[in-house]
Formats: structure tokens, sequence, C-alpha cells
């Protein structure tokens, strides 16, 4: 091969090109995340609901309420509806207003990945990781919806990159940098957030500049400093006595340390929800709370090649885990502060510790949720096919670790897009031929000149292993993803997601997700005469759950209680404070037997008293026709 094709693609010292290929990158993914972004509507209207009410109250807009009236929270941390709400705040309720932070956060982390692999590996893995992390199906999905999981990606990356800065200088402001963006990650959605963090310190305790006891310090200051950035909204809000602040939605006592250590912490580990219904504001479990086989399939060491996870996230995961163990052999005698080593044992303890938690968590676990694993898979895959074709031009051993990687995924890809036959067609065929041509110039000693042949081959091969991928994202771009569990690309067997059983929009457009938060069809009317009706209330209706209540503040821009919260099952409001809430006024109308919660019933503390309370006290307005009985509880007082 050529030695200027060789440097140009390995080191590509020469900045000259990398600009404008960033550039192309970024236009990439600005399409992918951005075209036609409002053919998911609301998305999530739970989460879209809880912005809406950010933007009408900064009370709201603090504690992340689901309503502007600050009744219930939603169940996670509220940096992404604050996001959300800002922007709902600026340019007004819509569909864009709603995704395009999402949006934004994945562009800037597709840029932000490229300059922390840069930074190790060099420009071209950089570029190779970009391009990766772009066309990730779930990350496609997930940067097209308004889940917390987009935000929480980037912030990480974000941090990624704060250590790597700090693994060249050995300053603590780093480390301060990364541990201040892990706390605004756990901000938004928890004890997520710290899957990271083994990677983190691992890699700054071998790898920063400096003494051991420096390293040690530096530790210990990022940990201070994760602990406070994480802590200080739950330490506030559990100070703030309850009669002046929403009830904790997800808590079962009203307290944000009880909804971080439990429903959203440990009980997704070990599976239990003590009582609870397994669900949340981004989908659920089974009754039991635990994942299962309902959710996520079952705990093991191939969950993530599970029928509801494969198409989401698998398709690279071999070329990572060759690239990961390669880099490793590779680098294994550098010095310890080698930058492409501390690289691996960043991107590859990222990789491990978090795949192996979601594949064994017993609790809540959803396929989206694998974004998480998108920037870490993506660095490898760039880190490893650079350092792989490097180290071709001096042993066999590196072709043939190139051609093994190319084959295996390529392979792996083709198999899953045999599972829907009816779905790009003969792509998988198509792919599998160009891998094994590119391997077998792989496999050529680089002493033998082919000329540009294996550049060729090289640029054959990653498209090879992203064809599936590419074809994914596409689809999931052409459809319309709502509700709280949506999916990547077409269904696979088993799945909520997909094409299959969905229908269409009214433009022909593939309808997909599922779950509670999915929009449901509130009626006009029914939502006209409580606009006209509402009087001097702070809400419009109460209902139970989040479903139909969201559907309902979204249509009408007033607020709404969501009775027990996401799934209708939080003791919130008791029948005393229900009275109350009547009685003074702010509340009027009740709808019992509407979309409800995932349960189906009638939520809040003591629902079967309320309900009785309710029919026994109330008027019944023939308004809501098919969506339940609407109450009139004005004579109540």
């Amino acid at each position: 091969m050529f030695p200027a094709a060789r440097e140009r693609f390995a080191d590509a010292r020469s900045d000259a090109w990398v600009r404008p290929a960033l550039i192309a990158v970024t236009v990439l993914a600005a399409f992918l995340y951005f075209w036609h972004l409002s053919i998911n509507g609301y998305a999530n209207t739970y989460y879209s609901a809880a912005a809406l009410a950010a933007s009408e109250s900064w009370k709201a807009w603090f504690f992340g309420s689901f309503d502007a009236g600050s009744f219930i929270t939603v169940d996670k941390p509220p940096l992404s509806t604050m996001l959300m709400g800002l922007s709902v705040r600026l340019f007004g309720l819509s569909s864009l207003s709603i995704l395009a932070p999402q949006a934004l956060a994945g562009v800037a982390t597709v840029i932000v990945l490229f300059q922390a692999v840069r930074r190790s590996f060099g420009p071209v893995a950089g570029l190779i990781a970009a391009v990766v992390m772009a066309l990730t199906p779930v990350a496609v999905l997930m940067f097209r919806f308004n889940n917390p999981d987009a935000l929480l990606t980037f912030l990480l990356v974000f941090a990624a990159w704060a250590v790597v800065r700090g693994l060249e200088d050995g300053r603590f402001r780093w480390a301060i940098l990364a541990s201040a963006l892990v706390g605004l990650a756990f901000l938004t959605k928890y004890l997520q957030a710290y899957l990271v963090l083994p990677a983190f310190a691992l890699v700054w305790l071998v790898a920063a500049h400096g003494s051991l006891r420096r390293r040690i310090a530096g530790l210990a200051i990022a940990g201070m400093t994760t602990l406070i950035a994480s802590g200080w909204w739950v330490v506030i809000v559990d100070s703030i006595p309850a009669a002046l602040r929403p009830y904790i939605g997800g808590s079962t006592n009203n307290s944000a340390l009880d909804l971080l250590l439990g429903y959203d912490g440990l009980s997704r580990i070990f599976g239990f929800l003590s009582g609870r219904f397994g669900i949340d504001g981004g989908g659920g479990g089974g009754v039991d709370g635990g994942g299962g086989a309902g959710f996520g399939g079952t705990p093991g060491l191939f969950r993530l090649f599970n029928s509801e996870f494969v198409g989401q996230i698998s398709w690279l995961i071999p070329f990572a885990v060759v690239a990961l163990l390669a880099g490793l052999i590779i680098h294994m005698r550098a010095s310890r502060t080698d930058r492409t080593r501390a690289g691996y044992l960043l991107w590859g303890g990222w990789f491990l510790v978090t795949a192996g938690v979601f594949s064994y968590m017993s609790g809540i676990i959803h396929p989206y949720y694998t974004v998480a694993l998108a920037p870490a898979i993506a660095a490898l895959v760039g880190a490893g096919t650079v350092d792989l074709w490097r180290l071709r031009s001096r042993s066999i051993f590196g072709g043939i670790g190139l051609a093994v990687a190319v084959l295996v995924t390529t392979f792996w890809g083709a198999r899953l897009l045999a599972t829907t036959p009816t779905f790009a067609a003969g792509l998988g065929t198509v792919a599998l031929f160009a891998a094994f041509v590119a391997a077998a110039i792989l496999l050529v000693p680089a002493r033998i000149g082919l000329g540009r042949a294996p550049l060729a081959a090289a640029v054959i091969a990653l498209a090879a292993i992203l064809a599936g991928p590419v074809a994914y994202s596409l689809d999931t771009v052409a459809s319309v993803n709502n509700g709280a569990i949506p999916s990547a690309g077409p269904a696979v067997a088993g799945t909520f997601g997909g094409a299959d059983g969905f229908g269409r929009s009214g433009d022909g457009a593939v309808v997909r997700g599922g779950g509670p938060g999915q929009a449901s069809v509130t009626s006009t009317s029914l939502v006209d005469y409580l606009v006209a009706n509402k009087g001097s209330a702070t809400w419009i209706v109460a209902v139970s759950g989040s479903q139909e209540a969201g559907s309902i503040e979204l249509a009408s821009g007033d607020a709404v209680m969501a009775m027990g919260g996401f799934s209708g099952s939080d003791p919130a409001p008791t029948l005393a404070q229900l009275q109350e809430y009547v009685r003074t006024g702010q509340l009027r109308y009740i709808l019992i037997g509407g979309g409800g919660g995932p349960g189906g019933g009638f939520g809040g503390g003591g629902s079967s008293s309320i309900a009785s309370w309710v029919a026994a006290n109330g008027t019944a307005v023939n308004i809501a026709g098919g969506f339940g009985t609407l109450y009139d509880l004005a004579a109540a007082k």
C-alpha cells in the first residue's frame, strides 16, 4: 500500500481534511435527528405535559412537576424537563419545541465524542466513532424523542471528554468538570448516570499524571464534587415541607431520596418495588416489578441479543469486543500514562459495566436504555479499526483481527436483517459479500503491494458493518414514534416497537411505540367543556394516571391532576386531600373510567374510597362520551 494513503488513514496528521469530514458527519447527524422531527408529535406525552407545566410555572419547572398546579412530579429528576420547559417557554408549545432539545443534544454528542476519541486515538478513529454514533439505531430513536436518555447520553459523553483532557495534564479542574457533568446526568436519570464512574475512576487512578497520592486526591475531590452536584436538588426538595411542594411521583413516601434509592435505584437492579405497579415514565415492567420476560426479557449474558434489544444496539457489539481485546493486547506494554491504552480502559470500562448491569438487572429495563452504550461501542469501533490497521502494516495479525471483526459483525448484522425478511430484502446478503471481499484483501500482508486496494477494502468493510444500522436508522426517521416504549427499526418477533401491527399515520408513515405515555385519543368536546367551565380552579379536571391526563393537558394548555401519578398507583391524593381541593375550589371536575394508568383502575391514595365518594357526591355530566364519566363536584364544597 502507498505510504501516503496508509498515513492518511491511520494518523491523518494533516488537519486539512478533518474539519470538512467532521462537518459532513455533523450534517449527517443533524439530518437524522431533525428531519421530519414533528412526525413524532408530542412523543411521550408524560414528559411533554411536564415540559408544558415547566413553561407555565417556575415552581413546576424546579420540581419537575407533571402539571402547572404542581400536584405531583414526574418519576424522574427534573433536568430534562427543565430544558424542554425553557424551550416551550421561548418558542411556544409544539412538537418541535419539545423534541428539538433532544435533537440538539444528539448532534452535540456526536461532535463531543469525536473530540474525545480523537484525543486518544487520532482523528480517523474520532470520525469513525462519530459516524457509528450518528447511525446507531437506538441513538437515532432517542435523539428524536423526549425521554431523559438523550440528555443523559450527551452529559456522560461530555464528562468522558473532560476525563480524557484530565489524563493529558493531570489537572484537577478536569476531574471536577467531569464530576459536575456526571452530577447533572444524575439529575437527569438518577443512578444510571453512575454506571460510568467505575471506568472514570479506574482510568484516572491508572493513567493520570502525577504520583499515586495525587491521583487518589484527585479521585477524592472528584467524588465530593459528584455527590454535591448530584445531591443538592434532592436535599433541597426533601427539606421543603410536603405542603409547599408537589408529591414526588414514583416514591412511596413523598421523598426524592426514596425515589432515587428505591423505584429509580435499587429496585431497577434487584426488581423489588414494594408492591407498586412495575412501570414508570419510560415504560415499565410487570405487576411484580421485575423486568422478567415481559419487559427486557430474562436477565443474563445474552439479554442484549434478545428480540427486544437486538435491533437497537447489538449490531456492532462483536466488533467492539474484538477491538477492546486487540487494543489492550497491542498496548499492554505501553507506559502507565499512555493515552491510547487509557482510552481503551475508559471506553472499555464504560461498555463492560453498563452492558453488564443492563444484562443482569432484574428490575424495570427497556431496550431504549441502551443508547447509553452507543458512545462506548462507537469509540471502541473507531479505536479498534485504526489500531488494527496500524498493526497490519507490521504484522499479519492486524489483518486477521480486522477480517475477523468485519466478518463476525457483518454476519451478525445479516442474521438480524433476516429476522425481518420483508424489510431491506437482500441487504444482508450484499453486505456479507462485500465483507468477504474486503476481508480477503485485508488478509493480504501489507508488504505485498496492492496499491490503494486495502484502503478501499477498509472503507467497504465499514460500509458492510454499518449496512444494517443505516437501514434501521432510516426506517426510524421515516416512522412515527410515540408512547413510553419507543423502538427503532422494524418489528422483531416479540418486541413492542416496529412496524408490524401499529398502522400508519395520515401521511403514510409507520406508527410505532406503545405503552403508557402514548398520546391517547381525547374527546374534543370534553376538552372544550372543561376549558369553558374551568373558572378559577387550579386544575381543569382530575383523572387517574398520566396517560389521559397528559393528553387533556396538552390539548387544553391547562393543568390536569394525574391522580396516582404515572401509573395511577402513587398514594396521592388521599381522600381528605381531594375533598380539600374540591372544598377550596381548586378542583371541580373528576373523570372516572377514562384512559387511566396502566393498571386500568382509579388511582390515588385510597382509590376505592375516592371513587365511591366522587360517585356519591358528584353530578354526572353527559359530555365525556366513551372516555369515562365526568363528575361535577361543585355541589360537594
